[in-house]
């Protein structure tokens, strides 16, 4: 572009910006009138400008993948299911593993291991297990989070937590935080936390730690979840600093649970594009979709496939694999990017300060900050101030969902001994709709 065209055009600063909107203002309050005040302890202002900019993170993945997460019930089931998938656009399949009676072999066969980026998620901790699939494959991905195990069910893996580290990979799942109801705040401070327990018990050993994962939930907070995404990698980058490790970092991104709905279920749709479109610009290395119907039916081929086919239209058709920096210079994402990793690192240090992630769990306090947390944003739903789009506005009267219920879409109620309370995940519109379900 020339740059002659501006130059008849005199710079404006962000205070001459201000002044001129103070004056339109006629003596109405600033503040009151055009600040956005969130729930993430930032403050939203009208416009932000280049002279107030502080330099932050500019590394990021130069592609993303498409996943798909196949839940391994029937080791030959799932293995077609994996194939199917990376036939029709999948770039990266996750398996999750539910016990060790699962045969790793049967799974991946005919897989080609070398094209094909493979997650295994294990939801048990056997240490044999864990080295035959070292043995099966050395570029498999094992995915396995001891303390966000302790943190969601309230027990260790086998009610020992002498095994946080079990491989060369560390995984952080912060979804669990998401989807319970903590801000963006919180999610970035307990990551960082949680993953400072980690290298805490790694210590001289932190070198051979080769990645890092973050699983991160996704909401419709358009750019507040981009600068999420950001701040992750440089509150990640200035931690791994302290350790000396060089682990790299991946963000697999999918979206929240917290704000889908089981009425209107069509909008789900509408959320988990936008939610795909911020762990993209935010940098996620890898993007895996929920189904639109995922939280009240069973795995299915088509809600699978409409999945798949909103990251390959994004991915192909809306050309977001051609620009891996779209969100870079923004002076609302950068400010944000900066701001949220700041007011972290002040939760991270006092969490430290009083003895660790952990120590917290057991103490409740995390528990705590995010069920206070969760209750402000239930709190604004109720209200209306939160809106869920065709059910606490303009809901459809003639939905009908009580035989539309393959899986129970709301919060499991298990009474059972734990060593700490476990961190519940709940959605949003779970009250209204099982009242709305009653008067069917």
């Amino acid at each position: 572009m020339n740059n002659s065209l501006f130059s008849a055009f005199e710079k404006v600063s962000s205070k001459a910006w201000k002044q001129k909107i103070h004056v339109d203002l006629k003596g109405a309050d600033y503040n009151d009138i055009l600040i956005w005040n969130t729930n993430h302890g930032i403050d939203v202002r009208p416009f932000y400008h280049q002279d107030e900019m502080t330099e932050t993170l500019t590394i990021r993945p130069q592609q993303w993948t498409i996943g798909q997460i196949i839940f391994v019930q029937n080791e030959s089931a799932a293995n077609l299911k994996a194939i199917d998938a990376l036939n029709r656009g999948a770039q990266t399949i996750k398996f999750v593993i539910p016990n060790n009676s699962i045969s790793i072999e049967k799974t991946l066969l005919n897989i080609d291991l070398d094209t094909a980026d493979i997650k295994i998620e294990l939801q048990f901790f056997n240490q044999e297990y864990i080295d035959q699939l070292a043995k099966i494959s050395a570029k498999a991905v094992l995915i396995i989070d001891p303390i966000g195990h302790f943190a969601k069910s309230g027990n260790w893996f086998n009610t020992t937590n002498n095994s946080l580290i079990v491989s060369n990979t560390i995984t952080i799942n912060t979804d669990t935080y998401q989807n319970a109801g903590a801000n963006i705040t919180q999610q970035l401070a307990y990551g960082l936390s949680h993953l400072n327990e980690y290298f805490n018990v790694a210590q001289a050993d932190v070198s051979a730690i080769q990645q890092v994962t973050f699983n991160v939930a996704i909401s419709t907070n358009y750019f507040f979840e981009i600068a999420k995404l950001r701040a992750f990698r440089a509150l990640y980058n200035t931690l791994a600093a302290e350790y000396n490790c060089d682990a790299d970092l991946v963000i697999n991104a999918i979206p929240s649970k917290r704000n889908k709905t089981i009425y209107d279920y069509n909008t789900n749709m509408l959320r988990t594009t936008t939610e795909c479109m911020s762990a993209i610009l935010g940098g996620a290395n890898t993007v895996f979709n929920l189904p639109y119907d995922a939280i009240y039916h069973k795995d299915n081929e088509f809600g699978e496939r409409i999945a798949r086919n909103q990251l390959l239209i994004l991915k192909n058709e809306s050309y977001f694999d051609i620009v891996n920096n779209a969100s870079d210079g923004s002076y609302y994402i950068e400010t944000l990017t900066s701001q949220l990793a700041e007011k972290a690192l002040i939760i991270f240090k006092d969490i430290e300060a009083n003895g660790g992630f952990i120590a917290q769990l057991k103490e409740g306090s995390i528990q705590k900050k995010i069920k206070e947390s969760a209750a402000k944003e239930q709190e604004q739903f109720d209200n209306g101030q939160v809106t869920l789009l065709g059910t606490n506005k303009h809901p459809n009267k003639n939905d009908k969902m009580q035989n539309e219920l393959e899986l129970y879409p709301f919060v499991k109620m298990n009474p059972r001994q734990t060593l700490i309370e476990p961190i519940i995940e709940k959605r949003l519109a779970e009250t209204l709709e099982q009242n709305r379900l009653k008067t069917e």
